[in-house]
């Protein structure tokens, strides 16, 4: 992967990030409240799952 290839990724991950507070952040607000009441671990595991799946994409 060059330099570019890097911006260009990060850049996507940005425009996907965004996409939601942008199109509805009344639901993004409470989907982050309601991430906020999770334990540790819980947020542990759903990092985890989200890490698996972008490798898993990546591969394909």
């Amino acid at each position: 992967m060059t330099g570019s290839d890097w911006l260009a990724a990060v850049g996507l991950l940005l425009l996907i990030e965004g996409v939601m507070p942008f199109a509805a952040p009344a639901i993004w607000r409470d989907g982050f409240r309601r991430m906020l009441e999770l334990s540790d671990g819980q947020l542990r595991f759903i990092g985890a799952a989200s890490m698996l799946g972008g490798v898993f994409l990546l591969m394909i």
